[in-house]
């Protein structure tokens, strides 16, 4: 080779002030690995940060329930008036709870049997525990005759199966969801 020949050749990609003396020869490939290396770094992240706070969804439970009104004089209407207390716990070391929007009402034979009413926000610290006592009712609410017999001859035996269902929006950290809660009574 002369001279006039090395001069007209392309100058070579790992000769300049950005040059790299590693040439990528398959670009897909490259892409791949990297994809896979940060979805396995992810995984590893989100591992390691549930492993640090194990969530747990807070425990409801019923403690008392007070029936001051159940009537049922004109149908398809009724018309009750109840109190639950209701306790509950945060069982999380790290984690707190805080619900916004709080909605509470009872249900026989899934069929709404109060209306709902709304509760002022309750934020839970780690490790709390705290007691709900809301008086639920007041309003009219349709029934139909099926759940309106059913309750009184439940209640002729002596035990009424109710359910109270707490709904809401919950925020825990940067997370904002919503759940429902059913407690039997």
């Amino acid at each position: 080779m002369t001279q006039d020949d090395l001069k007209r050749q392309p100058p070579s990609p790992r000769h300049g002030p950005f040059a790299s003396q590693y040439v990528i020869k398959d670009r897909h490939r490259a892409l791949s690995t990297f994809i896979v290396i940060f979805l396995v770094l992810a995984g590893i992240t989100a591992l390691v940060v549930w492993l640090v706070y194990r969530p747990h969804d807070p425990k409801f439970k019923v403690v008392s329930l007070v029936i001051y009104d159940l009537n049922f004089t004109s149908p398809p209407y009724m018309f009750a008036t109840m109190q639950f207390t209701v306790v509950t716990r945060n069982p999380n070391e790290k984690v707190s709870f805080y619900y916004d929007q709080l909605f509470v009402f009872v249900s026989y034979k899934n069929q709404v049997i109060t209306p709902p009413s709304s509760l002022s926000p309750l934020y839970y610290d780690s490790k709390s525990t705290v007691a709900l006592s809301p008086v639920l009712g007041g309003g009219v609410v349709a029934a139909s005759i099926k759940v309106a017999n059913g309750l009184v001859m439940d209640r002729s035996y002596g035990l009424v199966n109710l359910k109270l269902i707490l709904t809401g929006k919950v925020r825990s950290g940067p997370l904002i969801g919503s759940s429902e809660c059913q407690v039997d009574a």
